[in-house]
């Protein structure tokens, strides 16, 4: 989905953009699948009077994990303000033990409670690495034509020019980096716009320098890369090309 406008896609699901929530955590997506599984799974029995009898239990360290985690998911399934507030109050105590599965009930019950009183449902955008304000985030390649390392003019061009084209189109740039041959970025670009079409431009303005950035480059929303990951990414398109033409 990386490339894809998800601001579109929604509207062509729904008919029309309806309220969003976008989950602003990095949470590994394993993680998030695990606790969307549990959160269907408690739902088919659940007892309300039974869930707010149990809320404290979220802080007991001594019962099992597996049930704490259940715990979580079934407050994050009733529609109570003092359900929500438990949860929060979890979350902001810092405590680090179920951190992430507890943000991602806290989330839940915030868009049930949300629905009920704005009598619409809303639609929950989750991604690997999270986003912020309306925006999703995103981890980016960019690679040198000749796979050597950026030297500092070309590294003060791909910088400026990166910095333009995202904030003409409202978005922000959170970390810029030169590995060797790779210019890495942490990128916050707002739903409604096609960020292969912004790396695009930026890439051939760019490009008026030199030509010194491949075209192709690697976008993602699941997790920030390390160096060994995008060699294999970069090594497994090449042998595709070779397959293709051998």
């Amino acid at each position: 989905m990386a490339d894809e406008n998800i601001h579109d896609k929604i509207k062509q699901i729904f008919g029309k953009i309806p309220d969003f929530s976008i989950l602003e955590e990095k949470i590994d997506l394993d993680l998030q699948l695990e606790y969307f599984e549990c959160s269907r799974d408690v739902k088919e029995e659940l007892d309300p009077d039974q869930v707010v009898m149990r809320m404290d239990d979220i802080f007991n360290l001594k019962l099992d994990e597996e049930l704490r985690k259940e715990r979580f998911a079934e407050m994050a399934s009733v529609e109570l303000v003092e359900v929500y507030r438990t949860i929060e109050k979890y979350v902001q105590s810092g405590r680090q033990e179920l951190r992430s599965w507890a943000i991602l009930a806290l989330q839940e019950s915030r868009m049930l409670l949300e629905s009920r009183l704005l009598d619409e449902n809303q639609v929950f955008i989750s991604t690997g690495l999270g986003g912020k304000e309306g925006k999703l985030r995103y981890y980016i390649v960019l690679l040198h034509t000749k796979r050597i390392r950026f030297t500092a003019v070309q590294q003060k061009v791909v910088r400026n020019e990166l910095e333009i084209m995202i904030k003409q189109h409202k978005g922000k740039v959170e970390k810029l980096s030169f590995i060797q041959q790779y210019a890495t970025l942490m990128v916050l670009i707002p739903i409604d716009v096609t960020i292969k079409e912004i790396f695009k431009k930026a890439i051939r303005e760019c490009n008026q320098y030199g030509d010194f950035l491949k075209e192709n480059f690697i976008v993602t929303n699941v997790k920030e890369l390390s160096r060994n990951e995008i060699e294999e990414f970069i090594n497994s398109r090449k042998n595709l090309n070779q397959d293709r033409h051998g």
